[in-house]
C-alpha cells in the first residue's frame, strides 16, 4: 500500500452525489426503543447461533464468505489502537429545561470507542492488545481497569496533558456529547510497534486518532507496516463531525487498503454522498472487502466480496442507553470473525453484544 495521493477511483466513487456535513457522532447497533426506567442489566434471549460457512447472498446465487478478498487470519491476539477516555453519562428523564434542574440518571465510568471494543472483545474471550494514550493523573486506574477486565494495555502516558473527557447527555435514542480530547491528541501511530504486529491476528483502527493524531501520514504508516506483517486491517470512522472538519477525501485516503469497515448509516452517508443504506454499502464495499453498517433498530448491513447486501436484524431488547453500542457489535464481531471467517455468523454475534451493550448504562460491560 503506497503512501500516496488518493486513488482518484476510490475519492470519486465514494462520494457519489457530495457529502453532508454533520456536527453529530454516528448511530450505531442499537436494538430497540430506549426506556429511562429500569436500568438494571438483563441478558438478550438466545445466544448467537453457532452456523456453518453462510451466504453473502440471501436468494439468488450464492458468494462465499471468507473468498475473494477477505483477508486471512494468521496470529493470536488483536490490537486495538485509538481512544480512551473518562465518561460521563447523563440520561435525561424529563426533557432538558434550560437555565434550572433537569432530572437525570449520571453515571461516571470508563470509555472510548477504542476501550470500550477491547474491553467487549477481551469479554468475549479474546486475547487483546490495546494502546492508546491517557494523562499521567490516572493512569494506573486505567491501567489496572483494563487489566482487570482481561485487556493488555499499552498506554503512552502523557504528563501536560489529562486524559480525555466526554460528557454525554442522553435524550431516548438522541445523544449529545460535550468532548475534550485531551491525551488522546498526542497518540502516535508508532506506539503501535511491529511487536505487536508481530503476533496480531488484526489490527483495529479508531477514527478517532486517524483525525485527531495519526493524520494521513500516520495512519498511511502504521497500515503500510500491517501489511507487511500480513495484518488485516479493521477501521471503524467514529464522529462525523470531526470527519467532516479533517476532509472525506483525507480520511478516505487514510484507510486505503483496510478490510473491514464498521460504520454508521451517518457516517456512510459522508463518506460516500449517498442517501439509502444498501446504495451506501455498495459503494463501499467497492474498496473494502467487508462493509458492516449499522443501523439502530433496524440492525446491520453487511456486504462481503462486493456481494448481495445481507440484512441481520437487531435483537429486541428494553435498551437503557445507546452509548457504545456500536463499539460492543464490533467486538462481538470481531472475536467471532478471527476465530471463523464467517461474516455473517460475526455480524449475529455482533448483534447479540450490542444488545448486552445497551441495557445498561456506559459503554463497557461490568467487571
Amino acid at each position: 500500500m503506497g503512501s500516496g495521493r488518493a486513488r482518484p477511483r476510490a475519492r470519486d466513487r465514494l462520494r457519489g452525489r457530495g457529502c453532508r456535513r454533520g456536527a453529530r457522532q454516528g448511530r450505531h447497533a442499537v436494538p430497540a426503543r430506549l426506556h429511562r426506567r429500569g436500568l438494571g442489566r438483563q441478558e438478550p434471549r438466545g445466544e448467537p447461533r453457532s452456523r456453518p460457512q453462510q451466504r453473502a447472498r440471501r436468494g439468488g446465487g450464492r458468494d462465499r464468505l471468507g473468498a475473494d478478498r477477505t483477508p486471512a487470519v494468521t496470529g493470536s491476539r488483536i490490537v486495538i489502537v485509538g481512544d480512551l477516555i473518562n465518561d460521563i453519562v447523563a440520561v435525561t428523564r424529563e426533557p432538558l429545561r434550560p437555565d434550572t434542574d433537569t432530572t437525570a440518571t449520571i453515571r461516571p465510568s470508563s470509555g472510548g470507542s477504542a476501550a470500550n471494543t477491547a474491553v467487549w472483545l477481551a469479554r468475549a474471550g479474546a486475547a487483546v492488545d490495546f494502546v492508546a494514550a491517557v494523562g499521567a493523573h490516572d493512569a494506573h486506574l486505567h491501567e489496572e481497569e483494563l487489566a482487570e477486565a482481561g485487556v493488555t494495555p499499552h498506554l503512552q502516558v502523557e504528563v501536560a496533558a489529562p486524559t480525555g473527557t466526554i460528557i454525554i447527555i442522553v435524550q431516548g435514542s438522541e445523544r449529545t456529547m460535550l468532548t475534550e480530547r485531551g491525551a488522546n491528541s498526542l497518540l502516535t501511530s508508532a506506539a503501535v510497534t511491529d511487536a505487536l504486529l508481530a503476533d496480531a491476528a488484526l489490527l483495529h483502527v479508531s477514527g478517532y486518532s486517524i483525525v485527531d493524531g495519526f493524520r494521513v501520514a500516520g495512519t498511511r504508516a502504521l497500515l503500510d507496516r500491517a501489511a507487511a506483517a500480513g495484518v488485516p486491517v479493521s477501521v471503524n470512522p467514529g464522529s462525523i463531525g470531526f470527519i467532516a472538519d479533517f476532509g472525506v477525501e483525507a480520511f478516505l485516503e487514510a484507510i486505503a487498503g483496510a478490510s473491514l469497515l464498521f460504520l454508521s448509516g451517518d457516517e456512510a452517508r459522508l463518506l460516500t454522498g449517498l442517501d439509502g443504506a444498501e446504495r451506501q454499502a455498495r459503494a463501499l464495499a467497492r474498496d473494502f472487502p467487508i462493509v458492516a453498517l449499522t443501523r439502530g433498530a433496524e440492525g446491520v448491513l453487511l456486504v462481503v466480496d462486493g456481494g448481495e447486501p445481507v440484512a441481520i436484524p437487531a435483537r429486541s431488547v428494553r435498551a437503557i442507553d445507546p452509548t457504545g453500542a456500536g463499539d460492543a457489535f464490533i467486538g462481538g464481531f470481531l472475536a467471532s470473525w478471527t476465530q471463523a471467517p464467517d461474516a455473517v455468523a460475526a455480524a449475529e454475534a455482533g448483534v447479540f453484544t450490542a444488545a448486552r451493550a445497551v441495557m445498561a448504562i456506559g459503554g463497557r460491560p461490568p467487571i
